[in-house]
C-alpha cells in the first residue's frame, strides 16, 4: 500500500487551500500531520479520502490516480470532523447499517470493534443520548472496523478518556502490523508524537519539513 500526493494545489474562490503538495504515504506507518487551525491538515486528508478533488496534482494511490481511475480508495476507514451517525439507532445498529454497504464483516467483527474502542455492543441507548467520547469512539469503531488498508483520524482522542486513548494506540499498533496506512491530526503535540511515526508538518497548505522519527 502506497499513497503519492504529487504536485497537490487546492483553490477553493480563489484561495490557495493546498499549494504544490507533494507527499508520500507507506504501508505499516502512521504519519502525524502537525499545523495550526487552518494549514490544511484536513483538506490534505479530504484530498487522499477523494472527498476533493485537485485544481492542479494527483493523489496515485498503488498506481490508481484518485479521481481518474477511482473515484475513492478502494478501502478506507475515515474518521473527519465529527462523527454523524443516525440518531435514533444503538452503536451496533448504526455500525452494521454502514458495514451493509460493503458486506465484507460481519456482526462478531463489529462487535469486537466496538468493544475493541470501551464501548458496549449490548448498550441499548440510542446514539442520541451518547457523550460527545462515546460519539468519538464510535467514529473510530466505524473507521477501523472493516480493518481497511488506508484510515484517516482527524483529531481522534478529542473528548476520550485516557483510557481510550490507550485503546485507540492500540488499535492503530494492530492497523499498522497489518501494514495500513495511517494519517492522523492532532492537537496535542506530545500525543501527535506518540500516534506518529513521522511527523508532517503543514503551514499555509504548504508541506514544510518531514520530520522523520527515529524507530
Amino acid at each position: 500500500m502506497k499513497i503519492e500526493v504529487k504536485d497537490y494545489t487546492k483553490i477553493i474562490k480563489g484561495a490557495t487551500i493546498l499549494d504544490n503538495v507533494n507527499v508520500t504515504f507507506e504501508a505499516g506507518k502512521c504519519y502525524g500531520l502537525k499545523g495550526k487551525n487552518g494549514s490544511g491538515k484536513t483538506m490534505l486528508m479530504r484530498a487522499v479520502c477523494g472527498l476533493i478533488h485537485p485544481t492542479k496534482g494527483h493523489v496515485i494511490i498503488d498506481g490508481e490516480v484518485l479521481g481518474k481511475d477511482i473515484s475513492f480508495p478502494r478501502s478506507v476507514g475515515v474518521l473527519i470532523e465529527n462523527p454523524a451517525f443516525i440518531s435514533n439507532y444503538t452503536g451496533l445498529k448504526n455500525l452494521e447499517l454502514l458495514a451493509s454497504i460493503k458486506n465484507t464483516v460481519g456482526v462478531d467483527e463489529i462487535r469486537e470493534t466496538i468493544e475493541a474502542v470501551g464501548l458496549n455492543p449490548d448498550d441499548k441507548r440510542k446514539y442520541r443520548k451518547y457523550s460527545l467520547g462515546m460519539k468519538q469512539k464510535l467514529g473510530i469503531a466505524a473507521a477501523f472496523m472493516e480493518k481497511p488498508d488506508i484510515i484517516i483520524l482527524d483529531e481522534p482522542i478529542n473528548a476520550i478518556d485516557e483510557n481510550g486513548v490507550i485503546k485507540v494506540k492500540k488499535l492503530i499498533a494492530q492497523a499498522k502490523e497489518r501494514g495500513a496506512v495511517i494519517i492522523t491530526a492532532c492537537h496535542d503535540a506530545q500525543e501527535l508524537e506518540e500516534l506518529s511515526d513521522e511527523i508532517i508538518s503543514i503551514s499555509e497548505g504548504r508541506i514544510e519539513t518531514d520530520d522523520k522519527k527515529s524507530a
